[in-house]
């Protein structure tokens, strides 16, 4: 473990994909390995638990990684991440957790300790989320237990951007840079682009 508080890890996957035919997009292979798989040898080291937010497919997750947690949204309809965040301080006892998206491309291998180095500067934040290519990555974010009021108070409020929700937790932002285009995958055609780009920027040796 690294030199930071404890934090657990939630992957969102609480969506209906139904731009990609309801296909769940944690047990896709968008590149060289299943996204969970991805994910999980990505940060097994890292966290001190690991959980996915979802409706569907527990036992499947659990058959691939035995020790994967499991929780679904407190509240049914399928009200976005917001929620899946809010609904993970019911389950998880660290008083960090670190939010990624289920169909995310690009996970910099420093991401953590650089979103806790963020917070540990700037005491009054609640919040840290990355952004790649000077696009804003509002569900890959590190919060802090403190943040739970505000998301509850939005949520009351029926106000689901995370966006605004975060401009109320005082956020700070990891910025990184990185030749691909796709840094999540919302639809088969966006799957089709992105493996192009893996295809042109591998024969490059650019990635």
């Amino acid at each position: 473990m690294s030199q930071y508080p404890n934090t657990d890890l939630v992957i969102l996957a609480g969506g209906q994909a139904r731009r990609m035919q309801g296909k769940n997009k944690l047990l896709q292979q968008f590149d060289h390995e299943m996204q969970l798989l991805k994910i999980y040898h990505q940060f097994c080291d890292e966290v001190a638990k690991i959980w996915v937010n979802s409706h569907q497919d527990c036992i499947v997750y659990q058959e691939i990684i035995a020790e994967i947690a499991c929780f679904s949204d407190d509240q049914a309809g399928f009200l976005g991440p917001l929620m899946g965040m809010k609904s993970a301080w019911a389950h998880v006892t660290t008083d960090y957790i670190l939010f990624i998206p289920c169909d995310i491309t690009f996970i910099p291998k420093d991401v953590l300790s650089k979103m806790h180095q963020a917070l540990l500067e700037a005491e009054n934040s609640q919040a840290v989320f990355i952004s790649i290519n000077e696009q804003n990555l509002y569900p890959f974010c590190l919060l802090k237990r403190d943040s739970l009021a505000t998301l509850e108070k939005h949520l009351a409020n029926e106000q689901l951007s995370i966006r605004k929700c975060f401009d109320d937790l005082n956020p700070k932002v990891v910025k990184y840079e990185n030749p691909i285009s796709f840094h999540s995958i919302n639809s088969e055609q966006e799957l089709r682009l992105y493996r192009e780009e893996l295809h042109i920027f591998s024969g490059s040796n650019s990635i």
